[in-house]
């Protein structure tokens, strides 16, 4: 599950890179990375579903749901709305509890 995120996180910050030329492109590199997310949604549910209940420290598989929902919301956002700065609300990050 960690290579799958690291793996994510990488493709994003290079699509996100690439997308400064051409709006076409961005528009086509932000439809991958939102089905890339769905099938990490679909992963992280599944893990969830298998996870250890009894382990003394266990993974917030829900945190994680949480994180990309926000990240796929951020993208449908920046897609929908005119060009002005907005906050964004930070990712927890730390899934270990």
């Amino acid at each position: 599950m960690k290579k799958v995120l690291v793996a994510l996180l990488c493709f994003v910050s290079l699509s996100m890179s690439a997308a400064h030329a051409d709006s076409g492109m961005e528009r086509e590199n932000l439809a991958r990375i939102q089905n890339e997310l769905r099938f990490l949604k679909q992963q992280v549910q599944d893990a969830a579903a298998h996870g250890g209940t009894g382990d003394r420290i266990r993974f917030r598989y829900d945190w994680l749901a949480r994180d990309l929902d926000l990240m796929a919301l951020a993208i449908d956002e920046h897609l929908d709305a005119p060009r002005q700065p907005r906050s964004v609300p930070p990712l927890r990050g730390d899934y270990r509890q």
